[in-house]
């Protein structure tokens, strides 16, 4: 029974220890929004790795962040965040628009 025990509290600490390991390594990475456009315009970020992605909307305005590319769509109130899980991206550039102002709102992620 005390051996029992010894294992499956090895087990519990194990299994904490590598969610504590897994939580320290992920990336995030912050745009922002501001006059209507990104910034940065273009972010690069590692191929093959799943991230978090923070935009903020430095606008008093809306703006809904939507990339086909991506298969992602959320809209972002004024003075507000939005916080995306995106990847594991494979090598190449993802396009996103500002849907509200897609004529100034333009970047993309270029995933190496």
């Amino acid at each position: 029974m005390l051996k029992r025990l010894f294992w499956l509290s090895l087990a519990c600490i194990s299994g904490l220890l590598l969610a504590i390991h897994s939580h320290a390594q992920e990336l995030s990475f912050t745009i922002t929004i501001s006059d209507h456009r990104f910034q940065p315009a273009e972010l690069s970020v590692p191929a093959g790795k799943k991230f978090r992605l923070i935009v903020k909307n430095l606008d008093a305005t809306a703006e809904e962040f939507e990339s086909h590319d991506l298969k992602r769509e959320k809209v972002i109130p004024g003075g507000s965040e939005a916080t995306l899980i995106l990847g594991p991206l494979r090598p190449g550039s993802y396009k996103f628009v500002g849907e509200f102002h897609e004529k100034t709102a333009k970047g993309s992620i270029v995933a190496k």
